[in-house]
């Protein structure tokens, strides 16, 4: 259920949250803790942040399949290199 008194977050607070994501490794720990942290994350970020998380896992399904089907046809090709 939608709680009407939750603030709406301001552009400076997007900012420092799309900046601290900018930050390799960190930015990954903290999309976890913002999406699974507790109540003390805004709605609006905790949201954000499972749906950032769901993109990354369908941007990694794709990129393991596009690499087995390419790594499976360059393996098939791999008898015919004479070295």
């Amino acid at each position: 259920m939608e709680n009407p008194s939750v603030p709406v977050m301001s552009i400076k607070d997007w900012m420092i949250t799309i900046l601290v994501t900018a930050i390799p490794l960190v930015g990954f720990v903290m999309l976890f803790v913002w999406a699974f942290g507790g109540g003390s994350t805004n709605p609006n970020k905790q949201n954000w942040a499972k749906a950032t998380l769901i993109w990354f896992a369908i941007v990694i399904a794709l990129y393991l399949i596009i690499l087995m089907v390419f790594g499976a046809a360059f393996l098939s090709n791999y008898d015919d290199f004479d070295f």
